[in-house]
């Protein structure tokens, strides 16, 4: 999806970054005064999320660039960090929380980078045993285009021990990280999911087989990998569907580079869903069977979860029994009946990912 407009904070307007990025776009560009200029012109749009997406804001993060994950207390949360590098997204998928979390969802990208790597210093500094990634407000490879990010952020976790940046995508905009000193401190993941769900959900993302080849790519560069099955979609013919992402996947990837994986289905808050149906009519997913769950959001009966989660738990340890599996923001019910165990009993989730870190990363703590 082609960016149509730029917009740009007066305060950074003579910016090098802004100067680069604006060089490379060649855009139309307004300088504003400030956010809400940029705000109106998106809200006064017919769908403001389509706006959103063909505009591009420059401007600085006024408030912390590294943040606790939005977990929730009824479900278990992995204790990662985010590094908030900007937000939204110029891919479309149907079920992206992004679409009402932001009111209005605005494409901006945050060029106070001294400030950013003063944050990561800090952490740094602490050395403690870290996990952070840049994916959870936007797409951590999107920006590669316009941007040097990679080029900022891979080196910078590669001078130290003690902290893993997660760079989560659809994308295959890896060519940037090929040449990168990364001292495997960087893990390049992938979104997974079926060819059907990509095709009719996923709006301008790269294919699955790309996907994977890109990874693939990645291992060669010596990158750590891993990936997420989030959000996982019920559908007849769904478990051959996963079953065959799941065969793919190890023909392209050696288990011995995966990190973890990541299972999580299809939840929603009960406001997106008038979004669903205003921007793709045509979708099904939000016609399920979901309850509401101890979060508010609307998730899959739980006995159609643990049916799934079992199959794919199955289908992965076959081929690769010693790879980390982990569910995204489940109970211990689930994760007892699909994986047999529940995260107290092996020191909790952030500890069982910790170590997966320092095994094929070669983190160590202080």
């Amino acid at each position: 999806m082609p960016l149509l407009k730029l917009y740009i904070d007066q305060k950074v307007a003579d910016s090098p970054g802004v100067v680069c990025i604006k060089s490379r776009l060649n855009l139309p560009f307004s300088i504003v005064q400030n956010a809400h200029e940029v705000f109106k012109a998106i809200s006064s749009a017919d769908d403001p999320v389509q706006k959103g997406k063909e505009v591009l804001f420059l401007t600085q993060n006024k408030g912390a660039f590294i943040r606790d994950c939005p977990g929730t207390r009824y479900y278990t949360c992995c204790g990662y960090k985010i590094l908030h590098i900007g937000t939204f997204c110029v891919m479309d998928c149907s079920y992206c929380i992004l679409q009402s979390y932001f009111h209005p969802p605005v494409l901006q990208y945050f060029v106070n980078h001294d400030d950013l790597l003063a944050e990561l210093d800090s952490l740094f500094a602490e050395k403690k045993l870290c996990r952070i990634g840049t994916g959870e407000f936007t797409d951590s490879m999107i920006w590669e285009m316009w941007t040097d990010l990679s080029d900022l952020l891979v080196p910078k976790f590669a001078g130290q021990s003690h902290s893993v940046l997660e760079l989560k995508t659809k994308t295959t905009a890896i060519d940037k990280l090929e040449h990168l000193n990364h001292n495997r401190k960087t893990i390049v993941s992938w979104s997974l999911n079926t060819n059907k769900v990509i095709q009719n959900e996923e709006r301008n993302t790269s294919s699955l087989s790309a996907r994977l080849k890109a990874a693939a790519k990645c291992e060669s560069w010596g990158y750590q990998l891993a990936f997420h099955f989030d959000p996982m979609v019920i559908y007849d013919g769904c478990e051959e569907d996963y079953r065959e992402v799941i065969n793919q996947l190890f023909s392209h990837i050696s288990s011995k580079n995966i990190v973890w994986i990541s299972l999580g289905t299809f939840r929603f808050m009960p406001s997106l869903k008038s979004i669903i149906q205003k921007r793709f009519p045509e979708s099904k997913i939000i016609y399920g069977e979901f309850i509401s769950g101890m979060d508010g959001k609307m998730r899959y009966f739980k006995p159609l979860r643990i049916k799934l989660y079992q199959k794919m738990v199955f289908w992965i340890k076959e081929i690769a029994p010693d790879v980390l599996i982990y569910y995204c923001m489940e109970d211990d019910e689930v994760w007892e009946k699909s994986l047999g165990f529940v995260p107290s009993d092996r020191g909790g989730l952030p500890k069982m990912l910790d170590n997966s870190a320092m095994q094929h990363c070669g983190l160590f703590p202080e």
